[in-house]
């Protein structure tokens, strides 16, 4: 039997070491099975080079791989509702590892197969939401903390494989680096989504403790799961241009491939020490406030890339954009459970995390389109700007409506 959380007499889960283990575990599960797209990163101009096109081409399959993700995690977090988060990240390891091999056969064809159908759509799709939408129904009053532990999952596979892959790609090809990649999946990631094979308690949340935080919000559950949707696409667009085009982008400037990769694994870092602090940080005053500050800093610090050449400059900003960053994502789906019923948690935390990878592939495939066009990344990093300001506008929006307390479901006619 499973460590069961203690209750409320009110139906609140109270966290146990269950939980914590929960969380770890599904952070794990995430670094590892998170690689894939960072090699993209790493190699992008020796992709381009070996495939014989440009730059957009292998940045299109990073893109198809996040779009691939978010649709197909709308479907995952539903179907771990009904089966559990096991099932979905066994399918989901499986099928990273396998696209990680076929990508590696070098043909155009089997990157954007790979990368969109199979790391994508039925692996990472497996991963990410259902993982965040099942450590989710495992805590009440850390849940903020919890869930800033799993989606630091991604920032530790920033810290680990951006490395492994540049020393890779010194000794022998991107090809190659994605195949054995593909093979430590397979062996490590499946044996760990057995540890998820317990279901949380999920204690029905009574009406009287919904209207105990505040009653119904003023906006309509569906125009706030639409203006969330929209809002995410905005701040992931800006968010995706360092993240896949960091590298690249200092290697323009006259700096040696292994300055760049050093500067995307400090900005991972520095994103994954601060995820902590946001998520300890929305705990106390919620998640979209936490977004709306978030936003500000990534807004702020996305726009010095515009003026800043400096080598330890761009080391700074990047740190810095880090920092700001760190704790958007968790917020969102910390929003999502504040204000939704956990009844609705899986489609609802699977689409806005779906919008969010949009947002993300836009920016990997904008970074490249717009780098093709003008031949340097600034106009990209000034439309993200843009992006990010109106990214600042929804939210802003949604606070000054009210829309922070948790929308009771509609009650059941006869």
């Amino acid at each position: 039997m499973p460590d069961q959380a203690p209750l409320h007499r009110d139906g609140i889960v109270i966290e146990t070491p269950a939980s914590w283990r929960i969380a770890v575990v599904s952070m794990v599960i995430i670094a590892i099975g998170w690689g894939a797209p960072y090699l993209i990163s790493v190699a992008l101009k020796a992709m381009a080079a070996d495939l014989g096109s440009a730059r957009s081409v292998p940045s299109f399959a990073a893109s198809l791989c996040y779009v691939g993700i978010g649709v197909g995690g709308i479907f995952m977090g539903w179907w771990a509702d009904r089966v559990g988060a096991m099932w979905t990240a066994l399918l989901g390891s499986i099928m990273v590892g396998a696209g990680a091999m076929v990508a590696s056969g070098g043909a155009e064809w089997q990157l954007y197969l790979g990368f969109g159908a199979m790391i994508g759509l039925l692996g990472g799709a497996g991963l990410f939401a259902p993982l965040m939408s099942n450590t989710s129904r495992w805590f009440d009053a850390k849940r903020g903390t919890a869930l800033a532990i799993v989606a630091s999952g991604q920032q530790l596979a920033g810290l680990f494989w951006p490395q492994v892959f540049r020393y890779a790609l010194d000794v022998t090809t991107w090809r190659t680096t994605l195949f054995w990649y593909g093979v430590l999946v397979l062996a490590v990631v499946p044996p760990l989504c057995v540890m998820l094979r317990h279901r949380p308690p999920v204690p029905a949340v009574s009406a009287s403790h919904a209207s105990s935080k505040g009653g119904r919000a003023a906006a309509s559950s569906n125009l706030v799961q639409a203006v969330l949707c929209a809002a995410i696409v905005l701040c992931c667009v800006p968010m995706a241009l360092p993240l896949q085009h960091l590298v690249a982008f200092c290697s323009d400037l006259g700096f040696a491939q292994a300055r760049g990769t050093e500067m995307l694994t400090l900005l991972l870092v520095a994103a994954f020490l601060s995820r902590w602090f946001w998520g300890r940080m929305s705990d106390r005053i919620g998640g979209l406030r936490t977004i709306l500050l978030g936003s500000l800093a990534q807004a702020v610090f996305l726009a010095c890339y515009l003026f800043v050449d400096n080598l330890y400059a761009l080391y700074a900003v990047s740190a810095a954009f880090g920092i700001g960053f760190g704790g958007i994502i968790p917020s969102y789906v910390l929003t999502v459970r504040d204000l939704f019923p956990a009844s609705e948690a899986g489609w609802r935390i699977g689409t806005v995390l779906f919008f969010g990878l949009v947002g993300m592939a836009v920016g990997a495939w904008m970074g490249g389109a717009l780098y093709d066009w003008f031949a340097y990344y600034k106009p990209a990093f000034a439309l993200g700007v843009l992006f990010n300001i109106l990214n600042l506008v929804l939210i802003g929006g949604l606070l000054m409506r009210g829309s922070t307390r948790p929308i009771l479901p509609m009650p059941r006619t006869a």
